[in-house]
């Protein structure tokens, strides 16, 4: 868990995560997980990610809940505590010709809600960090 990182792109990438308090990941499921670019840019920090807060959004044709919870599990590691309201989407309903993002109306309580508590959490974890 170094934070001697090689490469010019990765102290951007570190500085970036180290100022933000809260996060709202979107992910598409992928053979029932994440990306593996999004479990790299996970992966790749550590200290940065610690005691801050987190949305998940998903989408694919279940939703792409399997890949929520994928990373739900793997946000336990760097210590991100993910807010319990999920906003998913649906391939075949929420995208024109699955390729188009068209959101149903009924989806903005549900992301107007998770993104309440991600300020709320990440406010709160902000306090055990400074």
């Amino acid at each position: 868990m170094s934070q001697d990182y090689q490469a010019p792109e990765a102290h951007v990438w570190s500085q970036k995560v180290s100022e933000l308090d809260g996060f709202v990941f979107v992910t598409p499921e992928y053979n029932k997980a994440i990306t593996s670019g999004l479990k790299d840019a996970i992966d790749y920090l550590y200290v940065e990610w610690n005691n801050k807060g987190a949305g998940i959004v998903s989408y694919g044709s279940t939703l792409g809940v399997t890949a929520a919870n994928n990373l739900r599990l793997i946000l336990t590691v760097p210590a991100v505590a993910t807010v319990r309201t999920q906003p998913a989407f649906s391939l075949s309903t929420d995208f024109e010709n699955m390729s188009v993002f068209k959101p149903a109306s009924h989806h903005q309580e549900t992301v107007d809600k998770m993104l309440d508590e991600v300020v709320s959490w990440s406010t709160a974890l902000k306090t055990i960090r400074d």
